[in-house]
């Protein structure tokens, strides 16, 4: 297999985005892009201890903060529709894919949230960056030695995390395994977004995949018999409140960052979501977690810097949108 290493070059005299095998390479953020990454990570930190809250359906939530979410974009979109001049249909195609890996997320990972704890969920459905670093690999893109280190040192943290707080019985490893099998569709989304991402702005994309998954839980819902409607106002609230700080802020900040740092620093980065929402959940839930979680959330923060510190510097940067 042909190897294709790590560009060497920075590309700040070019707007494009990253191409080929290089869409798949580790660059580390510039300043404005770790910005993002704080406000992203914080935003989808919500989304757990957030959700235990809801007693509206699961397929409920996702149907209405995908809607919600690409309904919110579309003004942002209408205003820069002259990046759309020169789209063909194919140019879609990735678009839908990540919507259809977006929404068998949500499908295998929400209701993991009420079968297991809200830490090792989270911390099962965040080991996406193994699978996506393992296909960058696999297409021919060499990662430096430090790069795999600190995928490590985040995954056993995540472990640690998720160990320590793991109630034997056979509805918790059912919910161990939905939230896994969320991780894994995650990835094929964070992949296929970052496909996506080579021709279209993120308004454009993000507005395909959230449409694309929103139709397909509604699908589901009719299928399983799930209200998407007749809500109490409380649910209705956390509905929003989810949309706005995991869905606008979280999601579509990273979808944004796809383009710039590519899937792997963005998937390795969500692990911080691990100790984020362990906090949310202290405050909003008083779920005091474990003192032996505490060293793994260490190892988690210390992972995602190596890997940051190790990744090549760029400075591309994408119109405002």
């Amino acid at each position: 297999m042909k190897e294709h290493p790590v560009p060497l070059t920075p590309r700040s005299a070019r707007r494009e985005p990253l191409d080929g095998a290089a869409a798949w390479a580790v660059h580390r953020p510039a300043g404005r892009d770790a910005g993002l990454m704080v406000i992203a990570v914080l935003g989808i930190s919500l989304s757990a201890p957030l959700t235990t809250l809801l007693a509206a359906p699961m397929l409920a939530l996702a149907f209405w903060r995908n809607a919600a979410g690409a309904a919110a974009l579309l003004p942002l979109l209408l205003r820069e529709r002259g990046t759309l001049r020169g789209l063909r249909l194919r140019d879609l195609r990735s678009s839908v894919v990540a919507g259809l890996f977006l929404a068998a997320h949500f499908a295998a990972w929400l209701p993991s949230l009420s079968m297991t704890t809200v830490a090792a969920s989270t911390a099962l459905v965040t080991t996406t960056p193994i699978w996506t670093a393992l296909a960058a690999r696999i297409s021919g893109v060499r990662l430096p030695a430090a790069i795999w280190w600190g995928l490590v040192l985040a995954v056993l943290g995540v472990v640690l995390i998720a160990g320590v707080d793991v109630t034997v019985s056979p509805r918790a490893l059912a919910g161990d395994a939905l939230a896994l099998l969320g991780a894994l569709c995650a990835g094929g989304y964070v992949l296929a977004g970052a496909r996506a991402r080579q021709r279209l702005s993120t308004s454009a994309y993000a507005i395909v995949c959230y449409s694309v998954c929103a139709a397909a839980v509604a699908v589901a819902a009719v299928v399983v018999g799930a209200p998407l409607g007749g809500f109490s106002g409380r649910d209705w609230l956390l509905i929003a409140a989810i949309t706005v700080c995991a869905q606008l802020l979280g999601h579509t900040l990273l979808n944004l960052l796809l383009a710039s740092v590519g899937p792997t620093v963005v998937s390795l980065v969500v692990l911080l979501e691990v100790p984020g929402a362990l906090l949310f959940a202290l405050v909003l839930l008083q779920q005091v977690p474990p003192l032996l979680a505490l060293p793994g959330v260490a190892l988690v923060v210390a992972g995602v810097a190596l890997v940051v510190r190790a990744s090549r510097p760029v400075s591309l940067v994408e119109p405002a949108t």
